[in-house]
């Protein structure tokens, strides 16, 4: 009888503790994704390049079927590789374990860079040993080390600075330090570290436009707000020194409820687009290639990661801002469906264009990354 009351009593602790653990959805496949949801323009279609990439979140296209995935909670950053260029990544590999929120990753000179929170990293000669888990320098390590809005987004500009954001340590605040809500710059060795761009509460998307070279950036709106208000933002930064207001002013012109008596808003630059309220704008790119119609030559697509603090959920797709002569005259989604009613199978966060001139988009939810094409 003891043994048996010594058995049940096991069971029930082993029951107790399997139930307190938390089941996530087995992304290991493709078991989860459902592109037959997707809605796209008429001609274009939707695969899977890679799945299985726990947490994808900022891609890097290298050569020869090589693409960089950064993450912000696995704390990896992969490679996964195309080998006989069908479009579909083969191999899969751990390039670093163990790093802090390792979200942004960018190629220059062969060289991959990662930013962590605090801290840029360069793997030199990428190409040679990324099957190896190489060695890396750091390149840069005074950044602030909040992890709220601590993850970062880079990229390389056509003049070869790397720019680097660093996101308000907070929902709503005036900051000490100027270094927050801020776009930085520095040299690709690290120096000359210098803020660009102010007033930018929290950019995980940005690209520079292919003729004119301005900088276009995307910016996450604050919260608690309500529902419809502020609007994520579409911003361009036609040179250094520039404010886009927060946190005293959001969108077009709405004065913050709690720290807009201090400033009037028609001090700062107003976006280029105001983008739907809270659908989390990440990544970005203008579209330079020859694949897609006419009228995406130029033009900017966005991945609207979804919101979390709305009474009913908007974003979870990606949308499209058509330019006319550099300025912003249309905002209209390209790709949704990720968002089923409320429930939700998938988050955009980055898009990258391929040299056939289809595009990647990462999903850090479904742990996958599609490619998108279109007259195939």
């Amino acid at each position: 009888m003891k043994t048996l009351t010594l058995t049940l009593s096991l069971f029930i602790i082993f029951l107790n503790y399997s139930c307190s653990q938390e089941n996530p959805p087995d992304m290991s496949s493709e078991a989860n994704i459902h592109l037959e949801d997707i809605q796209l323009p008429e001609g274009f279609k939707i695969d899977v390049f890679a799945s299985g990439i726990k947490d994808a979140r900022s891609l890097a296209i290298g050569k020869n079927g090589v693409v960089f995935v950064g993450n912000r909670s696995e704390d990896k950053v992969y490679a996964v590789v195309d080998n006989d260029g069908d479009y579909k990544a083969e191999e899969k590999y751990v390039i670093v374990d163990g790093l802090n929120m390792p979200n942004g990753v960018a190629l220059y000179n062969n060289h991959l860079y990662v930013a962590e929170v605090n801290r840029i990293l360069r793997f030199k000669n990428i190409y040679d040993n990324y099957k190896n888990q190489p060695e890396y320098e750091v390149i840069y390590d005074d950044y602030p080390t909040d992890r709220h809005h601590g993850w970062k987004y880079i990229d390389f500009s056509p003049s070869g600075k790397l720019y680097v954001p660093v996101g308000a340590p907070c929902n709503i605040c005036e900051s000490e330090k100027e270094i927050y809500a801020s776009i930085t710059r520095m040299n690709p060795d690290g120096s000359n570290m210098e803020i660009f761009s102010e007033g930018v509460r929290n950019t995980v998307g940005f690209a520079w436009h292919p003729e004119t070279k301005e900088l276009w950036f995307t910016d996450n709106g604050r919260d608690r707000m309500g529902d419809n208000i502020p609007p994520d933002e579409l911003n361009r930064a036609l040179k250094k020194g520039m404010h886009f207001g927060y946190p005293y002013c959001h969108g077009e012109n709405i004065s913050d409820p709690k720290l807009g008596n201090k400033k009037d808003c028609n001090d700062f630059t107003k976006p280029e687009q105001e983008l739907g309220p809270h659908v989390a704008a990440l990544g970005m790119i203008f579209y330079t290639g020859d694949m897609f119609p006419d009228k995406y030559e130029n033009s900017i697509l966005i991945a609207e990661h979804g919101s979390w603090n709305r009474s009913s959920k908007i974003g979870y797709r990606i949308s499209f801002v058509k330019l006319n002569e550099n300025t912003a005259k249309n905002y209209t989604p390209f790709a949704k469906g990720w968002l089923q009613g409320e429930d939700v199978w998938g988050r955009p966060v980055d898009i990258k264009q391929l040299p056939d001139g289809s595009i990647l988009v990462s999903d850090d939810y479904a742990n996958a990354i599609y490619r998108i094409s279109y007259g195939e």
